[in-house]
Parts: C-alpha cells; structure tokens; sequence
C-alpha cells in the first residue's frame, strides 16, 4: 500500500548496469505522463537496466506535484510488459539475484506509493511481474484482447513482487488462489469480470479510454485528489476507526487551498473551476 517504506534508488544496483533513459521515456501533456517501456522486442520486459531507469524516473517525477495523473504503457502491439528478463536472470550471478528481486519489488513500491494516481495501460501480454506492475497502479484499463497472468508457479517459484498480496486485496483471496495456484491466463474480458481492471476498451480505443480516464481525475483538485489516494490507501489497511482518523487528516489537507476557494467560487458563478493545486 501507498504507506509502505519505499527503498531509495541507490547503488543497490551491480557496478555496470548504466542509466540509459531509452529503455523508458516520459511524455507529458496536459499535466499527464506516460511513461513508456521501450524493450518491445523482448515483450517489455524488465532487466537490471530498465529497473534503474524506471525506478530514477519514478523517483524524479514524485517530487513535480504539477503532474495530476500517470499513465504506464509497454511499446508496441505484443505486450504491456512480460515481467522479469528471464534471459538476463539465466545467465545472472547467484549473488545478483536477491538484488534483482529487491529492485523489482522496489519498483512496485515505488509505483504504488507515488502521490499523483497511476493508470496501467494494457495492450497484449502482462504476465508475472508485468501483472505484478499493473497491480501496483491505482486503476487499469485494457483492450479484451489483452493477456494476463501470475505465471510464476508454472516457474516453480511464486509471484514475488507483490503479488500473492496485491491481487488478493483486489479481487479476494479465493479468485486470488486460482489465479495464482493455477498460473493460468485470462482476457481483457475476464479481467473486467473479475475486478483485475477497471475500464474495457473497445479494439483500437485503448488510448482514448485511458486519456478519458486520466482528464476525468486531471479535472478535479490536485491536492484533493492526492489526499484522497491517500485516504483509500492508508486507511483501507487499518480498522474503520483508524481509518477514519486518516481521512480527518487527508481531508484538512485540502481545507486551506485556494483551489477549494475556486471551486466555491466556480459553483456560484456556474462555470468551470479552474485549479491550480494551489
């Protein structure tokens, strides 16, 4: 949850994985990023290097609060992102492979606990720790044709990034099991059904779909609606009285801003507000 003790992008990384800022760009527009895993020709998945680039990126874009929403996309039609590079984990070092798995959780912790609300956008695959990714975003939308999977146990291992506690919060622990215990794959369609996503788009709507979404919540307070993320997650984690206690907290966040005056004054004018997260 977005409370968790987020590990810093540090030199928990071997000494020659170098930054390289094309495995994952940013493109803004709007006041709204995409960030893009740019390895399409290993189905996005994610290697030593794309996890320093995605975790210093992520890092960097946390602290510009004039960001209001981020989407996460793969490249290309084939997939969102396969998880691990399962290429690079062969050939890895014993040694290496606890700090692979340390940054790739990390980068779910990191995704999960930006203040700005994240969108995964899923088009094709999103199996093991590209599901895992997804499940770290606060909302997802995909096209029916989409594919996906927590297909560690197929592996002889288990969904490490998060994922035996991730999913089950989102769709319970009984559809959790067999999704998990069976490593089977399922559609856009089941995804739906089963609360894994929260919007279908139509074939060749992807975009527009999630672009709706992100300007629906670009639309409303800033500092509202990070309060509220915040609200939901931290408070969802504790007992009602506890949570409620959080949201009196998130709630006062947003008492002395001038966006809350705009709103007011939006209201009796009967116009749009215009927010500044001020």
């Amino acid at each position: 949850m977005s409370n968790s003790t987020r590990q810093p992008v540090s030199e928990d990384f071997p000494a020659d994985v170098l930054l390289d800022e094309s495995l994952v760009t940013a493109a803004r527009a709007e006041g709204l990023v995409t960030l893009t895993i740019r390895r399409p020709d290993v189905l996005n998945c994610l290697s030593f290097a794309t996890l320093l680039r995605f975790r210093s990126l992520l890092e960097e874009l946390r602290e510009d609060l004039s960001i209001r929403c981020i989407l996460i996309r793969g490249e290309g039609e084939r997939a969102f992102c396969a998880g691990a590079d399962l290429k690079e984990r062969k050939s890895m070092p014993v040694d290496l492979v606890p700090v692979f798995v340390r940054n790739i959780r990390a980068l779910m912790d990191d995704v999960e606990s930006m203040p700005q609300p994240t969108i995964g956008v899923v088009n094709g695959f999103a199996f093991g720790g590209g599901m895992e990714l997804l499940l770290a975003c606060d909302l997802r939308v995909a096209q029916a044709s989409a594919k996906f999977g927590l297909t560690e146990t197929s592996l002889a291992i288990i969904p490490g990034a998060g994922g035996t506690q991730r999913l089950p919060r989102l769709v319970g622990k009984a559809v959790a099991k067999d999704l998990i215990l069976t490593a089977r794959r399922f559609d856009g369609e089941e995804a739906l059904k089963l609360g894994v996503i929260n919007r279908l788009a139509a074939e060749g709507e992807l975009d527009t779909s999630a672009l709706e979404l992100a300007r629906a919540i670009a639309a409303n307070g800033p500092v509202a609606v990070r309060a509220a993320k915040r609200a939901i997650d931290v408070g969802s984690e504790l007992d009602q009285e506890a949570g409620l206690a959080v949201e009196s907290e998130c709630y006062a966040l947003t008492i002395p801003t001038q966006d809350r005056l705009e709103a007011l004054a939006a209201f009796s004018e009967k116009r749009k507000p215009l927010f500044k997260g001020e």
